[in-house]
């Protein structure tokens, strides 16, 4: 079973993301679920989220046969000339499937405030593995991009905490061993290994995992492999906002009186037809 997780942002004002639905997915025997975890419900306190038009309450459970349309479409179609060189800028298998792509690209698009995370799982002995595109490289100093220029795959990096990054407040910076700032980490990543590298630096080590020139688009120019353990009974991505929205007779009766609303109007038009 893979698990992707599904964030909206509040481009309207905070700026702020929240974790709001999960995916389950046992692609080889199309098997799909999707719910609302906590996080839509702390969404539409603080920022006014309304549930998906591909998933319209809160309170349900879905479940298909193929991968649902709103992921789906997140994903370049192998029927493109360029898919294998695609794959390869990802660093992934020719016969990858389309949660495995999702899981790297983040699947974001110009046209929503929505953006895809893989779940990172706890190894038996405590390990974790992530490859991840350098997030803000072009934002860094000219002398930074130069420096990541020169970089070759294998090369270590450094993971660091910025306290006072001028987006987000709290971010993971990648930096080479001479000290250049050269791009971010995911969002996803900092919450769970803020608390790692503050209790042990040496926990979290990071490398160039590969470099795709021009013609790949800037956003996948550097591929990045970020490794290390947790403390011991830690469970990464387990807090309130990723747990599942509560059952509808929990539910705030705000939340559920829309919901019924919502239904209701479905139902009209469909008896209309």
């Amino acid at each position: 079973m893979k698990t992707l997780f599904l964030a909206w942002q509040d481009s309207a004002a905070t700026r702020r993301w929240f974790p709001i639905g999960r995916l389950d997915a046992d692609v080889a025997k199309s098997n799909y679920r999707f719910g609302y975890t906590r996080g839509a419900e702390l969404a539409h306190r603080d920022a006014g989220l309304e549930p998906l038009d591909a998933f319209p309450d809160f309170t349900e459970k879905y479940r298909s046969s193929e991968l649902f349309p709103l992921f789906k479409n997140r994903v370049v179609t192998p029927d493109r000339t360029d898919f294998a060189d695609y794959l390869r800028q990802l660093d992934l298998d020719p016969n990858a499937d389309p949660l495995e792509i999702l899981a790297v690209t983040g699947g974001t698009r110009q046209t929503d405030s929505l953006e895809v995370f893989p779940k990172i799982h706890r190894s038996p002995k405590g390990g974790f593995q992530c490859k991840f595109l350098l997030h803000g490289w072009r934002h860094v100093n000219p002398a930074a991009q130069e420096r990541l220029a020169m970089l070759q795959p294998g090369n270590p990096l450094v993971v660091a905490i910025e306290l006072n990054n001028p987006v987000s407040g709290l971010a993971l910076q990648l930096e080479t061993p001479d000290y250049h700032v050269i791009g971010w980490t995911p969002r996803y990543l900092v919450n769970d290994l803020v608390k790692v590298i503050a209790e042990s630096p040496s926990r979290v080590s990071a490398r160039l995992l590969q470099t795709n020139p021009a013609p790949a688009p800037a956003k996948q120019r550097y591929l990045i492999c970020l490794q290390g353990h947790w403390p011991d009974q830690y469970e990464p991505m387990s807090g309130e906002e990723f747990q599942p929205f509560a059952s509808p007779s929990r539910v705030a009766p705000y939340l559920r009186k829309k919901a019924q609303v919502r239904r209701g109007k479905k139902v009209r038009k469909k008896t209309k037809r």
